[in-house]
Parts: C-alpha cells; structure tokens; sequence
C-alpha cells in the first residue's frame, strides 16, 4: 500500500540541509505485498543496454525480513540459476508512470550486498518522459552505484561507489557527470542512508548524513534542448532499484566470472524510502490514491483527543480505523499501537 503523508513538520537541523523541508511520501514495505499500484517489477532480458548477465524476474524481488536486524524491507536477489535466455536472475523495480516527482530531497536507506567481482547494485532516477523521448533524452539521475571495475583493481569493492548524470540526443550523444569516491569505511552488508538533494539549480548527494556532498552538479542551461540540464533535469523522474550482474560498469560478461554469486544467492536490502519538499511552486508530486483512504470527516476525531492536527494516512485493518505518522501507528484515541 501506498505510503501518502502530508506532514508539516520542522525537521531536526541536524539532517543535510533539512531544515525546510517536508515529508511528502513514505515507503516502508511493511505491508505483506509490494503496492503494485506504486512499483512496477521489471521482467526482462534485455540487459540494459550494458551488456548485462540477468534476467530480471518477478522471483528476484520479495518483501521479508533482512536476517540480521529484522527489519521488513524490499529485498532484491541475484542468484545463478538459467532463466530467460540467461545464467542469473536478478530483480529490478521502478515507480513510471505512478509515482513521480519534481525537485526536493530523496533518502533511501539500503543494505548493499558485497559487491565482490560481478554485483552492479544502484538506486537511481530517470525522467517520467521516458516512454515518449527514449534514454538518454529522458534524463538519468544515478544516486548512488556501486560494483564499478575500478574497485576491482583497487581492492576497494566495499568502499568504492559513484554518482553520476547523464543527458543526450541519443545513446551515442550522451552529456555526463559522474563522481567516484572510495569511502573511509565499509558502504555494503549494512544499512546506509543515501540523500540526493534535487533543486532547479543543483543536485547533491549525500551519504549517512556526511555534510559534504560526494557528488554535486550546477543545473546549467544550454540552448539546446537536448543538453539543456536545466530543462531535462527539471521534469518530473520515477524512482529506480536493481541489483544488475555483470555487463559493462563491472567488465564482467560471464557468470561464472562473477565471484559474489559462487557461494550462492546475494541481496540488496531496501528499508524504507522517503520524499521531503518545500512546497515550492516548482515542486510537484504525483501518486495514485489509495483505495481504502478514509475521507477527513471520518476521523477528525482524533485531533480533538490529541488536541493536535494527525494529519497521515489513514487504513482500515480488521474494521479498525488506524493513522500512520512518522512511521508510527495510531488509532482513533490517538494512543499509539
């Protein structure tokens, strides 16, 4: 289910330049099934463009548990197995078409898999357009990927991911702006919070909260269209998640290569993923309502025993009326569950 907020509050200063922003949308896949009127799974073999190994499969993505800290998370799994025309499968998901948004500050916390030699992980963004214009004229907006060759060679495959843009006419007239970091500590098998700040004028990216950004870019404007980053960047963009094997970013092209798969399955953790905006007139947010939304004067209730205003979304479980807020749950008294 659909994770709608429209929350008003003053965040902690603490957090990356948090401080006008507001909670907009919330996914924290504790429901016992991925909201299929928010994700798409991918199912395909195309190996996108990069000449990867997987077949991306309805198998490769699951809700469940991560073993280790028993959270309730989206987990996307690469496991060696022949399907599709392919010797791995793999999961991919993404929001075209049903939710989409204009400008202002996403987090995602995820637990990477060790990349090891083969293992492609990226959260990532394109431009809802996609459809109409085709990549790279859509626009492509890279927070985070991890599993470059380039950590191979260095021995940093637990430290070492980018950020990255790309723009162009076609895919061989492509625009792009990537920065490569090796980290001071481990970024995979535990969870990390990735920020992405999105404005008319500049993108940032962040990680756990580090002030300074490890990826940035000035918007520029540029007469044509096509690499106008202004323009492209300045359109509404779904939300993408993948574990990819192999293909051109690791320079792997055999799954037997791929030595984060010899020991079995690998998987990428997702617990929750959020959108905070500043209500700006440039800002926008599309998402389909949920269907078992209660309408207002159903339970206006609430705010007279809280004596505040319990804005949230708002379910039905068991005949029972319960508000999410802040990733908490209450019900009709405003006690907490």
């Amino acid at each position: 289910m659909k994770k709608l907020f429209i929350i008003l509050c003053a965040l902690c200063a603490t957090t990356v330049k948090a401080q006008e922003y507001s909670l907009v949308w919330n996914e924290d896949f504790t429901d016992g099934a991925l909201d299929t009127q928010v994700w798409n799974v991918e199912v395909n073999a195309s190996g996108g463009g990069n000449n990867e190994l997987q077949y991306y499969c309805e198998n490769g993505v699951s809700l469940g548990i991560e073993p280790t800290t028993g959270k309730k998370c989206l987990i996307l799994t690469a496991k060696k197995q022949s399907a599709g025309g392919k010797d791995c499968t793999s999961g991919r998901v993404n929001t075209k078409g049903k939710m989409y948004y204009t400008f202002g500050r996403i987090e995602a916390r995820i637990k990477f898999p060790n990349t090891a030699n083969g293992l492609w992980p990226a959260f990532w963004q394109m431009g809802n357009n996609y459809d109409q214009v085709g990549w790279p004229r859509c626009g492509e907006t890279d927070i985070i990927e991890l599993g470059h060759q380039n950590a191979f060679n260095s021995g940093t495959q637990d430290r070492y991911f980018n950020g990255a843009m790309h723009v162009g006419r076609r895919w061989d007239q492509v625009w792009s702006e990537a920065n490569s970091v090796t980290w001071d500590y481990s970024v995979v098998d535990t969870f990390h919070i990735m920020t992405m700040i999105w404005t008319p004028t500049s993108i940032d990216m962040y990680m756990d909260k580090v002030p300074t950004p490890y990826f940035h870019a000035d918007l520029e404007p540029n007469e044509d269209d096509d690499y106008n980053r202004q323009l492209v960047f300045g359109k509404p963009n779904f939300i993408i998640a993948n574990l990819a094997v192999g293909g051109n970013f690791p320079g792997i092209y055999s799954v037997n290569q791929v030595s984060a798969l010899a020991d079995g399955p690998r998987s990428m953790y997702i617990d929750w993923i959020r959108i905070y905006q500043r209500g700006d007139a440039n800002e926008s947010f599309v998402c389909p309502t949920p269907s078992d939304e209660i309408e207002p004067e159903d339970w206006q209730g609430v705010e007279t025993v809280t004596g505040e205003t319990l804005k949230g979304q708002k379910i039905l479980r068991d005949g029972q009326l319960i508000i999410r807020r802040n990733g908490e749950e209450y019900n009709v008294m405003g006690i907490k569950l």
